[in-house]
């Protein structure tokens, strides 16, 4: 079994504030995820994250019906946080999500560590199916977070 790592990198035309702010509210999780997955968050959720916050949702992946739990593990205000999958589809799964400061920029990094069930056929699942899955999600992200946070900018002027 193989724990497995992606990474990812953006840089928008926005305050780190203004850009951890928007990450750190639940109802911004919905905004992002793309509407192939049918992402919905269960019940009420937090306006904002803490440490110990748990958020459950409901999602379709290639039409399979499947509900995470997510818990925020760390979280360091306009620098990071840490969510860990408590239930669903991978045997573990821990996104960090990081952000810096640059001018009037703010570069957000993702980097998503993990492993999925049935050994050496999750290792070959991964390859066929999953890694591409995770890259397509991160690009839809990377364009939507892009589009979002120039819209508020827009309007904030």
């Amino acid at each position: 079994m193989s724990v497995h790592l992606y990474r990812a990198e953006q840089r928008v035309k926005a305050p780190l504030p203004e850009v951890f702010d928007f990450f750190s509210r639940a109802a911004n999780l919905e905004r992002i995820t793309p509407p192939w997955l049918s992402f919905s968050i269960l019940g009420t959720h937090p306006e904002q994250v803490v440490p110990g916050t748990v958020i459950p949702y409901r999602l379709r992946l290639h039409g399979i019906p499947l509900i995470w739990v997510s818990q925020i593990e760390q979280f360091e205000p306009n620098r990071m946080f840490e969510d860990r999958q408590l239930v669903g589809p991978y045997k573990r799964w821990d996104h960090r999500h990081e952000f810096e400061g640059d001018g009037e920029h703010t570069i957000i990094r993702d980097a998503v560590s993990y492993e999925l069930p049935l050994g050496p056929l999750g290792d070959a699942i991964n390859q066929l199916f999953v890694r591409r899955d995770i890259e397509r999600i991160f690009e839809h992200r990377r364009q939507t977070i892009e589009r979002l946070l120039q819209s508020q900018l827009r309007a904030v002027d």
